[in-house]
């Protein structure tokens, strides 16, 4: 066999494809509800500090484990709303989107062998990047129509070889917010098998009808066995500018500073200093945009449930999950691209969040972080569905 190939790491997962989505909306001139990312504007005030510090010429490399000034904010934010002290020197890793901050993760605290546990429908990287530490995803099925998991299933898959286990609260694609009790639950299995919490909190400000968001951290004897990963992105809709971070126990972080120093060295610094801005911006800005996120949820279900769809109704970040049956094609993935060649709205076909595809139920998740006119512009082009009643 030739030497001239990929690492066979590589074929263990497959292409994104949330980027294959988009280039299909790109082409066909869909709407696009697919990938998770505004069309609206991100918060004055931040994009001017992000100006601000470039004509300051804060353009150089800033320090790999984040600016002072950020990590102060992160550790200072997490500590006042949670009442988990965090130390800035010692727990805040600053990395290139939470994204990266999830691999750096999974690599510094899984070895080959290990078992990571992960909740499905899941968000498409955590699989890879468990496989890309050498590790072993089991997977524990969230069921709809509240996407709650079974507590004796989740026991069963705890084993002397569980490393870790990946939460994501509110969840992507389902919305579903983690209850106490279910926290509790995973809690006590992580203490049981003496397992890391590794939980991705990027849309813990993104809650709908009073919920509120806990960080398992918070949880007795879980801040000593949790990594919290967040950013900026989803909050203050910058997707674009790759900055997100690690909050972990002191004993975790040199690996994980480790990591994300060979891998991308530091986060873009203008916008460090811009985050360590929007953190200090104040709970209203928070409460605005869960009431304006909550406002964009019940214009689209109203539209899908007019046009023929069954919604799951999400109870935080900015996804809904639609049950396509009623449509009658014979997988969601046919029914996705139906949508983006023939009708003009781009989705994510349910089955990808899953490890078997042939064993999720047929759905298809619409991202609602939109201009309200481009879901109403959606709306118009899925009332050409076969099934749908008169808007």
């Amino acid at each position: 066999m030739s030497k001239v190939r990929s690492a066979r790491r590589v074929s263990a997962f497959a292409d994104s494809v949330f980027g294959e989505m988009t280039r299909l909306a790109n082409l066909h001139g869909a709407v696009n509800l697919s990938q998770g990312f505004p069309d609206f504007e991100a918060p004055a005030a931040i994009k001017d500090a992000a100006c601000a510090a470039i004509s300051r010429d804060q353009n150089q490399y800033a320090p790999p484990y984040g600016t002072r000034e950020l990590c102060e904010a992160i550790a200072g934010d997490f500590s006042r709303r949670h009442g988990v002290p965090i130390v800035a020197d010692e727990q805040v890793t600053v990395c290139c989107g939470s994204t990266e901050a999830m691999m750096a993760v999974m690599l510094s605290c899984l070895d080959p062998g290990d078992e990571v546990i992960v909740f499905e429908p899941f968000y498409e990287n955590y699989g890879p990047d468990a496989i890309l530490s050498g590790a072993t995803p089991k997977f524990v099925r969230l069921r709809e129509p509240d996407w709650a998991f079974d507590p004796a299933e989740l026991g069963a898959a705890f084993s002397n070889r569980t490393r870790a286990i990946v939460i994501n609260s509110p969840n992507n694609p389902t919305g579903k917010v983690f209850s106490r009790d279910e926290l509790q639950v995973i809690a006590e299995l992580c203490q049981r098998w003496d397992a890391i919490a590794i939980s991705d909190e990027i849309y813990e400000h993104i809650l709908f009808d009073g919920r509120a968001h806990i960080p398992i951290a918070s949880l007795p004897g879980m801040a000593e066995r949790t990594v919290t990963t967040s950013g900026l992105s989803k909050t203050f809709s910058v997707t674009g500018w790759r900055v997100g971070w690690a909050i972990a126990p002191a004993s975790l972080t040199g690996g994980i500073r480790k990591i994300h120093d060979f891998l991308t060295v530091a986060a873009p610094t203008p916008f460090q200093d811009a985050g360590a801005v929007a953190l200090t911006m104040g709970d209203e800005v928070y409460a605005a945009l869960a009431a304006g996120y909550q406002a964009k949820r019940d214009l689209l279900m109203g539209i899908l449930e007019r046009q023929g769809f069954t919604c799951y109704q999400p109870g935080g970040a900015y996804y809904l999950m639609a049950d396509v049956r009623p449509f009658g094609f014979a997988s969601d993935a046919e029914f996705a691209h139906y949508l983006i060649k023939d009708i003009g709205v781009a989705t994510i076909p349910g089955s990808s969040f899953y490890i078997d595809p042939k064993t999720a139920p047929p759905t298809v998740r619409f991202c609602f972080s939109k201009q309200d006119e481009t879901l109403r512009e959606a709306g118009r082009r899925l009332a050409k569905l076969p099934c749908s009643a008169e808007l």
